[in-house]
């Protein structure tokens, strides 16, 4: 077994084991709102690149074991950047740098638009604060321009919009031929 396949079945096993996990106080699982995120991309016609990114921007909370109340108890785990890294051997930086990138995407915003802060889920809004809050409007525009900027934002986007408690969507499975084929496994 190749190392890209290795890393594809042990996601599926996160999936699987720590993906029953409530959402940060959201009325979803943290699986549900990841496989909701990547239909969202799927039926917008995002790019596949794009599509494995919303499937797995997330990841980074199942890579620790410090409780599903940790942004309650004031922690912020950067678990965008924990999740990029650990993504990092095996998939392209069009999958990694929209994951790394969507918690930025979130504070840029709420710098440029000014009504997205008022759409924020109360959990959204907890995170926020621990992240270091909305961008200032000159701050969030050098992002907006940046060239995984708005892969960021399309990405933060889907992820609001994945909150949603008995949606039905695709599961794990059938993002599996495109996770393997964006690995080279």
């Amino acid at each position: 077994m190749t190392a890209a396949s290795q890393m594809i079945a042990q996601l599926e096993q996160l999936f699987a084991d720590r993906g029953a996990r409530q959402y940060h106080g959201e009325p979803v699982s943290t699986a549900q709102h990841m496989l909701q995120s990547a239909a969202l991309a799927e039926r917008e016609g995002a790019a596949p690149e794009l599509v494995a990114a919303a499937l797995l921007h997330d990841i980074g909370h199942l890579l620790h074991d410090l409780g599903e109340d940790i942004a309650e108890q004031g922690v912020d785990t950067r678990h965008e950047v924990a999740g990029a890294r650990y993504l990092a051997p095996i998939f392209p930086n069009a999958v990694t740098e929209p994951i790394r990138l969507h918690v930025a995407a979130k504070r840029a915003l709420c710098g440029i638009e000014p009504d997205y802060f008022d759409r924020l889920t109360p959990g959204s809004v907890r995170s926020l604060a621990l992240q270091g809050g909305p961008m200032s409007a000159e701050l969030a525009e050098t992002f907006a321009d940046k060239p995984a900027g708005s892969a960021a934002i399309a990405l933060r986007r889907w992820d609001e919009g994945a909150k949603v408690p008995g949606a039905e969507v695709p599961g794990f499975a059938h993002y599996l031929p495109l996770l393997r084929q964006l690995a080279g496994a």
